[in-house]
């Protein structure tokens, strides 16, 4: 069946199907929510100390690991040599509008740096454009050359939600392991709302990431609630120091 259909498929099942209910009874304890941080620093001023100041909170803090630009990859796993943490870096970041040859290779050479995981800005114009194929090639351009766990930032804040739910479903036939919500720097961030949605499309094989203004300990618990499994967020000390 063509991309075209499928998504499709999946808006029309969403306007008869889908319902927004959180699981606010779901307990969500200290050590889940740190275990889920990927705690962030994409700051176009980050110095490599900087960076260094970023993995040694992770290691105090036990977070799932540390998501930095590119040219910080390898500064990032030698700081982290000997623990289990994740490098996680990005490609074709922050507007997605990047050609597909040079989001792979980005994120090859992002690998052979030593990068764990590669989250990729979906490009949100063919999106808009409803250029399925595209949006697919793009993507599976990235998971083929990375071949390491992608993530597709779907940029949310500048989607409807029957786009959202297409971004979602032609990241799952790419081979994506995860659909992020933000770069942090659109218009918007992470909504209890969109993970939600997205976890619904994706299912619970995939991963979501909420990224994006995600600041305290209770912002972090109804993100799970709603779906995340990680947390992409600057804010993942003063997030566990909210939570003592």
């Amino acid at each position: 069946m063509e991309i075209k259909n499928i998504v499709e498929e999946w808006i029309e099942k969403y306007h008869k199907e889908y319902k927004f209910e959180l699981d606010e009874k779901r307990v969500v304890s200290q050590s889940e929510v740190k275990g889920a941080i990927e705690h962030t620093n994409l700051k176009p001023t980050a110095t490599p100390e900087d960076i260094r100041k970023l993995c040694e909170e992770a290691k105090e803090y036990k977070f799932y690991g540390v998501c930095v630009n590119p040219v910080y990859v390898k500064l990032a796993k030698g700081e982290l040599k000997g623990t289990n943490q994740k490098v996680v870096t990005v490609c074709g970041f922050p507007l997605g509008a990047t050609p597909s040859q040079v989001k792979a290779y980005e994120a090859k050479r992002a690998v052979q740096d030593g990068a764990d995981e590669v989250d990729m800005v979906i490009n949100i114009g063919f999106l808009k454009a409803r250029e399925y194929e595209k949006v697919y090639e793009d993507i599976k351009a990235v998971v083929e050359a990375a071949g390491v766990p992608v993530k597709v930032i779907i940029e949310a804040c500048y989607l409807t939600n029957e786009e959202k739910v297409a971004a979602c479903v032609i990241s799952k036939l790419a081979g994506a392991a995860y659909v992020k919500t933000s770069t942090g720097f659109g218009s918007g961030g992470a909504t209890v709302e969109d993970v939600h949605l997205m976890r619904w499309v994706v299912g619970e094989r995939m991963g979501v990431k909420a990224a994006g203004g995600v600041r305290d300990f209770e912002a972090a618990v109804r993100m799970i609630q709603a779906g995340a499994n990680k947390i992409g967020t600057s804010s993942g000390v003063k997030i566990m120091e909210n939570a003592k």
